[in-house]
């Protein structure tokens, strides 16, 4: 099993900049993409990046495309981190935001295809 826990998402003034974490433990050998999503109340999980952890290829949705990187780092052998760097935020970038991973090289947007959730980190962004 791997266990995914996210921090750093805060209350920010629109324009700020904010940097998020996952980290995964337990069997991460085997992990082979690693993403982020965010949900709104009442809406649906909607996909930000994801990244290839082998090879580090990356994917970005349209709404973090210019404003938002994803990175990673080995920690050891049982654990793996990966981050969100989110500049010039937007009110409309309020969100829970969710850390996903999976064993499988799908490089997909789509929730559906990831095994292992995190909790969420909750970012708010007053305007």
């Amino acid at each position: 099993q791997v266990q995914l826990a996210e921090s750093g998402g805060q209350l920010v003034q629109a324009g700020s900049s904010l940097m998020l974490s996952c980290t995964a433990s337990g069997r991460t050998w085997e992990i082979h993409d690693m993403a982020w999503f965010r949900q709104c109340p009442g809406k649906e999980r909607e996909f930000v990046s994801l990244i290839q952890w082998s090879g580090g290829a990356t994917v970005y949705a349209n709404l973090a495309r210019g404003r938002f990187s994803i990175t990673r780092v080995n920690r050891d052998n049982t654990k793996k981190s990966v981050y969100l760097h989110m500049d010039s935020l937007e009110p409309e970038d309020t969100a829970r935001y969710y850390c996903a991973a999976t064993d499988y090289d799908r490089l997909s947007s789509q929730a559906l295809a990831y095994e292992f959730w995190g909790q969420g980190t909750q970012v708010t962004v007053s305007s």
